[in-house]
């Protein structure tokens, strides 16, 4: 079995983290676009003196916006909550736990 160091581990952690970001900007940046049409179209369907602020306007960019926002929260939370460095200090101690155990 290879050794493997902290730094690579610390690699790994950091392109684990960059395809979460990466992950989270596409969805948001296709949230954008798509509820800029949705708008774009409702508009342009309005009937003479109807308003816009309607539910049924909305519905899509509000439940959407519910996932959207869960995914910021799954991609940001746990460094604001847990801390930078928590995922290093779990996967030690969990390390550690499975290496004692092989030897009892």
């Amino acid at each position: 079995m290879e050794n493997i160091t902290s730094e690579q581990i610390r690699y790994e952690e950091a392109v684990k983290r960059v395809k979460k970001l990466k992950g989270f900007y596409t969805h948001a940046l296709v949230y954008l676009v798509i509820n800029s049409m949705i708008v774009i179209l409702n508009i342009q369907n309005l009937n003479e003196g109807e308003s816009y602020f309607q539910f049924k306007n909305f519905f899509t960019a509000f439940f959407w916006g519910i996932g959207l926002l869960a995914h910021g929260l799954s991609t940001f939370l746990p460094y604001f909550i847990l801390g930078k460095d928590w995922e290093a200090r779990k996967i030690k101690e969990l390390m550690e736990k499975e290496k004692a155990n092989k030897w009892e």
